[in-house]
C-alpha cells in the first residue's frame, strides 16, 4: 500500500522536526512546512491524506489555512494550538478541523492522533458495498459518499463518521463520550465539546434545523440520537461501514 502522506504545518524549527521524526518512523510520507502560504502552495500541488496545522503562524494564521483547505477539500485537519481556552478551540473546531492538541503535546499522542484518524478516513477502501437511505438522506458507505435532499454533500472525515455511528442504530441515544469514542478513536476528557461542534457542522451541511431536525436530535443533557421519523431505512449492509 502506499505511503500516506501529511502536511505538517508548524513554524517552530525544533516542534517541526520533531513531529517530522515521529510521523517518519511510522511509515508516512511528511512534507514539513514553516508558514501559512507555503502550506496553501504545497497543497495545491501535492494530494495530502491527513493535515497537522499549528494555528500560531507568522504571516497567514492558521485559522485561515483551515478555511481555505476546507473550501476544497475535506482531509483530515489536527490542529496544534497553544491557545488553551476552550471556546478558542471550539473555534477551531467550527472551522471545520478534525481534531486538536494543546501545545506541549506528547509527540506519541500526535501519532495515536493521525493513525486514529488516517483509520477513519480510509475505511472505505476496504471491499465492501453498501448504501442506505432515511427519506431524503442517502448514505453509500462503500464509496464514502452522502446525498441529502438529491445533492451530494461534502463531509470531514470526522463528520462522516460522526453521521455513520448515529444512523447504524436509528432512536439509539448516544453520549457525547460514546460519539467521542467512536468517532474520534480514543477516549479524552474535554473532548465532548468536540462532539458539539462536529454536529453544529453536520447539521448545517445536512440542512438539519436543531429546533426542528429531520435527523439529528438533541437529547438535553445526555447527547444526541439519529431519527429521521417515519422514514424507514432502505438498502442492506450498513454494519459494514461501522465498528
Amino acid at each position: 500500500m502506499t505511503a500516506r502522506r501529511v502536511l505538517v504545518v508548524e513554524d517552530e524549527p525544533h516542534t517541526r522536526e520533531v513531529v517530522e521524526a515521529y510521523l517518519e518512523r511510522q511509515g508516512l510520507w511528511v512534507t514539513a512546512v514553516g508558514d501559512g502560504s507555503q502550506a496553501l502552495d504545497a497543497f495545491a500541488h501535492h494530494r495530502f491524506d491527513i493535515v497537522v496545522l499549528d494555528l500560531n503562524l507568522p504571516g497567514l494564521p492558521g485559522e485561515e489555512v483551515c478555511r481555505r483547505i476546507r473550501d476544497v477539500s475535506d482531509v483530515p485537519i489536527i490542529m496544534l494550538t497553544a491557545k488553551g481556552a476552550e471556546e478558542e478551540r471550539v473555534a477551531g473546531l467550527d472551522l471545520g478541523a478534525d481534531d486538536y492538541l494543546v501545545k506541549p503535546f506528547s509527540p506519541r499522542e500526535l501519532v495515536a492522533r493521525v493513525r486514529a484518524l488516517l483509520r477513519r478516513a480510509h475505511v472505505g477502501e476496504e471491499p465492501q458495498r453498501a448504501r442506505v437511505a432515511y427519506g431524503p438522506l442517502e448514505i453509500d458507505l462503500s464509496a464514502h459518499r452522502v446525498f441529502c435532499d438529491g445533492e451530494e454533500i461534502e463531509l470531514t472525515a470526522s463528520e462522516y463518521r460522526l453521521l455513520t455511528v448515529l444512523s447504524r442504530f436509528p432512536g439509539r441515544v448516544y453520549t457525547r463520550m460514546e460519539l467521542v469514542e467512536k468517532v474520534l478513536g480514543y477516549d479524552f476528557e474535554g473532548y465532548e465539546r468536540a462532539i458539539d461542534s462536529h454536529v453544529k457542522n453536520l447539521r448545517a451541511k445536512l440542512g438539519d434545523d436543531p429546533r426542528e431536525p429531520r435527523f439529528i436530535h438533541t437529547v438535553f443533557g445526555v447527547g444526541y440520537r439519529f431519527d429521521p421519523g417515519d422514514d424507514t431505512a432502505e438498502g442492506a449492509g450498513h454494519d459494514a461501514g461501522t465498528t
